[in-house]
């Protein structure tokens, strides 16, 4: 047995020892990523994708539960073929981490879904909060997927921003209390059998300029501390949050996603944060199509690393070889590879991933669709609803009344009530955009 798989040893020497044998190729395949779907062929794990696109390994394993469209027992499945594959086609046998949304319930088929964020947000209740993420981690666990994308973080201060839902609203000391309930739900008490929950978006994602969404945010340095820093500061300090994705705008003409002060100076100088930093799906890539600070994909992503990025999703476009190419030419210190790699190794040893990478596929019915969850769900539901007028006193209704006729778009659509952060939600998005692009 080597050291880094023995899990008797320090977590950090188990690190060491495992980035004193990794080739560079092997280094830069766990700061990249891989969709679900490109490992697939008739809703299967596919060998022969594996074996075009796992040469050297993967980090992360993008949207196993809406990316796939399986049940839980066939998602469990999955996930088991591509670590069974890592394991054992691999040199190094390094497990890899799969993530998915969790914003208000876990993303996938027959998940129980519970009410938007701006909902659960009124609620006034971090414990119900809590509670809703505890559903989520039990799902997450049963299947495989470690790491949930979840709580958004963000301080929304313009209505007519297109995300405003996805948030726990406008008030710093409420977004924090809740993200930290929702933390301490998710991750549990024991990370060993909890999920990486990651904060998002840092920061100041909910103050762009006319409430459009990338679009740069002038934030004063103080109003930055004391409103948007705040929430994550506190998830960080008080929960233990151990991931964190960049957001996709600006502010003051720097990208989140370059920005060495916000993702190292003030992450981990400051606030000593102890995870890894991922990147929102396809940021990287933006500050050259978007931002034009890069210009091209291995100028992105030298941006991105030095900043403190660590991973690279979805997939791996800006790391990978354009990386390589500057590490091998000198224009990339190694040390900063590595530095990536020791925080993306470190959260896979606390997962347990190394000794437990498997999953009972069988046991998925036994946390999926439960009446406890559908009922803790619907008790959310009625403690998120809020009267907004009651003209001429017409609540409560009358006893006496026999019909209520209810009138309007989504009278009869439980679709349009379950919000657009869901598994139907994506489903639906899917079906739109591929009769687009017939």
């Amino acid at each position: 047995m080597e050291t880094y798989q023995d899990k008797t040893k320090k977590i950090d020497i188990r690190v060491k020892d495992l980035i004193a044998r990794m080739t560079l190729d092997e280094k830069l395949a766990q700061l990249g990523a891989v969709w679900t779907y490109e490992l697939m062929e008739d809703r299967r794990f596919s060998a022969e994708r594996a074996r075009e696109l796992l040469k050297e390994g993967i980090g992360h394993l993008s949207r196993a539960g809406v990316g796939t469209g399986l049940t839980p027992e066939e998602i469990a499945q999955f996930v088991n073929d591509v670590q069974k594959y890592l394991l054992e086609n691999t040199r190094l046998g390094i497990p890899v981490l799969v993530h998915e949304e969790c914003l208000n319930g876990f993303m996938a088929r027959g998940a129980t879904i519970f009410p938007q964020i701006i909902g659960m947000a009124s609620t006034w209740e971090p414990e119900l909060v809590a509670r809703m993420s505890e559903v989520a981690r039990k799902h997450m666990l049963a299947v495989g997927v470690r790491q949930g994308l979840s709580p958004v973080l963000d301080v929304a201060r313009d209505p007519r921003w297109g995300r405003v839902e996805e948030t726990f609203g406008e008030d710093p000391y409420l977004v924090a209390t809740m993200g930290v309930a929702g933390v301490k739900g998710l991750q549990g008490e024991d990370i060993s059998q909890g999920i990486i929950s990651t904060l998002k978006h840092f920061v100041g994602y909910g103050k762009s300029e006319g409430g459009l969404n990338w679009a740069p945010a002038d934030i004063p340095p103080r109003m930055l501390r004391e409103v948007y820093l705040y929430p994550f500061e506190r998830a960080i300090k008080e929960a233990g949050a151990l991931s964190l994705m960049n957001a996709y705008h600006e502010i003051d003409g720097i990208p989140c996603g370059a920005s060495v002060e916000l993702l190292t100076r003030v992450l981990h100088d400051e606030w000593k944060f102890r995870g890894l930093v991922v990147s929102d799906y396809y940021a990287i890539e933006s500050l050259q199509s978007y931002h034009r600070v890069a210009a091209d994909a291995a100028s992105a992503g030298k941006l991105a690393l030095t900043a403190g990025i660590d991973a690279e999703l979805p997939k791996t476009n800006c790391y990978g070889a354009p990386l390589k190419e500057q590490v091998e030419e000198g224009l990339i210190p190694i040390e900063l590879v590595d530095r990536a790699l020791a925080r993306v190794l470190k959260v896979k040893f606390m997962l347990g991933l190394f000794e437990k990478p498997y999953v009972n596929p069988q046991g998925t019915a036994r946390v999926f669709d439960l009446p406890e969850f559908r009922q803790l769900s619907l008790e959310a539901a009625r403690k998120s609803m809020v009267l907004l007028k009651n003209e001429d006193s017409l609540l409560p209704l009358s006893k006496s009344l026999k019909t209520v006729a209810v009138i309007g778009p989504n009278a009869d659509s439980r679709r349009n009530i379950l919000g657009d952060y869901t598994y139907s939600a994506h489903v639906d998005i899917t079906i739109m955009a591929a009769h687009a692009m017939k």
